[in-house]
């Protein structure tokens, strides 16, 4: 594998896990500031990049969130399900296509039309994914099934329907500790939209 920066030498590359995604470790040289070359090697995780959306009511002044058993945050010590924005990987499709795809399987909502308004990675020290966030105007006409999930991915998902000031008291009280959620729940505050 050859890096495109002359500053990075990609040395070796290992995969040490393919079972779920891919876990590889890479060993490289990095030439630093002061111009010396250093070897350093990292642990990489590469699940595929993913799109997440945060639906919303202008007149109720309501967003909708879900609720889910999250297994990686119960072995570090959170007991309750986490409530997030629904958000997946893309698997192949594009964002916009995948996150209207993941919009109505997790929370019944159909949506058309949705605003790309940044992109992000969200733990860059080890994780190569990179989220594309959305926000949908929702209407209670646009409710085509209850979501959920789909079960055979492992899915039991809940449907919340909350006002924009209930979430920011749950980010405030850590009721919310979702990062992707925390980001578009300030977004909205931020830019007035609700």
């Amino acid at each position: 594998m050859q890096s495109k920066r002359a500053d990075i030498r990609i040395i070796d590359s290992e995969t040490l896990s393919d079972n779920w995604y891919i876990l590889k470790k890479f060993t490289f040289d990095k030439r630093r500031r002061d111009g010396e070359w250093q070897r350093q090697s990292r642990e990489v995780y590469d699940r595929g990049n993913g799109a997440t959306i945060l639906l919303y009511n202008r007149d109720q002044k309501t967003i909708i969130l879900t609720r889910q058993f999250r297994f990686p945050v119960f072995i570090n010590g959170h007991e309750g399900d986490l409530i997030e924005a629904a958000a997946g990987l893309l698997d192949n499709m594009d964002p916009e296509s995948r996150i209207k795809a993941e919009a109505e399987e997790e929370t019944g909502f159909t949506v058309s039309r949705v605003e790309k308004i940044f992109e992000a990675y969200m733990s860059p020290g080890s994780v190569t994914e990179k989220l594309y966030f959305y926000l949908a105007e929702y209407h209670p006409r646009d409710q085509t099934g209850k979501g959920g999930g789909i079960k055979s991915e492992g899915e039991d998902i809940d449907v919340l329907e909350v006002t924009l000031d209930e979430a920011l008291r749950g980010i405030e009280t850590g009721q919310i500790v979702d990062g992707k959620t925390i980001m578009l729940i300030y977004h909205v505050a931020l830019k007035g939209i609700l």
